[in-house]
């Protein structure tokens, strides 16, 4: 019996139809078949009446708030802008307080007389003395009348004195807001780790951490310094302090919840091969996080300057210290100044902020 020799069958290729090309037939109804659907209306009667009782709160409040009538003055406020009003409160306050505060206070003066160690011919770097001549009235007590007097009076004018003693003021507003965001940093760590409920040991320690977060968060700055003046005294330690527990309970909770958000399978991954936990968070989850941190910490640090300027109106230091004083002695144009420095330190540390997010993110 001869063999058949092995000969090659063709390949015949098949078409290849792409799962993408292929469309299923759109249903389409038969004539005459009777439609019989419709759309669930978004809203129904139950929508409606928690609306109704939500703007009938918000009246009541607003009522209780006198936001009827903050609108009304501030509309008699713009009438009195355009000319139609002859006469507004609001206009005439802020233009009275505008007119005290312009122009603002840079030179510093003090009276020669209150200077007895003062040297004529050796005078402070750009001082120079200035003569002024006020007139006032008062008591002849020979003719029992009231008569007026010229008296003159020298000064000590230093050009730029006030403005140097609000910069002095201010950077010591920005040692305090930093070394607040120091301390509420360094307690926050501890605290937003045990707040994470996927590392914290057991229930109770989870929720003592959360409870401390809360308490910290709950207490104004300004509550907390009153306080810590009465403790610690007037000056910047009392300010460092209510800036750093005020702003720990914010960070804690901010850092405990990003911990808990972060994505798992890295940690899985870690934890698959025996790391630990704290090799986890470190290698993990830190990673993740770090640039909302790096976000949190630099806000806060910008919210502290500006609460450190508030902290002051108690005694805790910084500029706020200056500005309450002035504010006393109706001195508007130095509280001009010292709102000006303000301003300009907020939108330096805002500009800081903003290149330094960019560069590290």
């Amino acid at each position: 019996m001869i063999a058949e020799p092995n000969v090659a069958k063709p390949i015949v290729a098949k078409p290849i139809v792409a799962k993408s090309m292929v469309t299923k037939p759109i249903p389409v109804p038969t004539p005459g078949a009777r439609l019989d659907w419709q759309l669930d209306q978004p809203y129904n009667a139950r929508h409606l009446g928690i609306a109704l009782v939500l703007l009938l709160i918000v009246l009541l409040t607003g009522h209780r708030t006198e936001m009827d009538r903050m609108l009304a003055m501030s509309a008699q406020a713009v009438g009195k802008l355009i000319g139609v009003e002859d006469e507004s409160q609001v206009v005439r306050g802020l233009s009275r307080v505008g007119e005290s505060m312009w122009p603002p206070v840079f030179e510093e003066k003090e009276e020669v007389v209150r200077l007895p160690d003062l040297k004529r011919d050796q005078l402070p770097w750009f001082s120079h003395i200035a003569t002024e001549e006020r007139s006032h009235k008062r008591l002849n007590t020979t003719t029992l009348r009231i008569e007026s007097e010229s008296v003159r009076t020298e000064y000590l004018v230093q050009p730029m004195g006030y403005l140097w003693t609000v910069l002095i003021k201010m950077l010591q507003t920005f040692e305090i807001a930093i070394w607040g965001t120091l301390i509420s940093v360094a307690l926050s760590i501890p605290l937003a780790y045990y707040a994470a409920s996927n590392y914290a040991p057991n229930r109770f320690v989870y929720t003592a951490a959360r409870s401390a977060i809360s308490l910290l968060r709950s207490a104004p700055e300004l509550i907390v310094a009153l306080f810590l003046v009465l403790a610690y005294g007037f000056g910047p330690i009392a300010g460092v302090l209510a800036l750093g527990l005020h702003a720990a309970g914010f960070l804690g909770k901010f850092y405990a919840e990003d911990i808990e958000n972060a994505d798992k399978k890295p940690q899985e991954a870690l934890e698959a091969i025996g790391a630990g936990k704290l090799k986890t968070l470190w290698y993990g989850v830190i990673p993740q996080v770090l640039p909302q941190y790096i976000a949190y910490t630099l806000y806060i640090l910008d919210r502290n300057l500006r609460m450190a300027t508030v902290i002051g109106l108690v005694g805790a230091g910084g500029i706020g210290q200056e500005l309450k004083g002035r504010f006393d002695m109706f001195e508007y144009g130095h509280v001009a100044t010292i709102l000006l420095v303000i301003f300009c330190a907020v939108c330096l540390l805002d500009q800081f902020s903003a290149r330094l997010r960019a560069r590290l993110m």
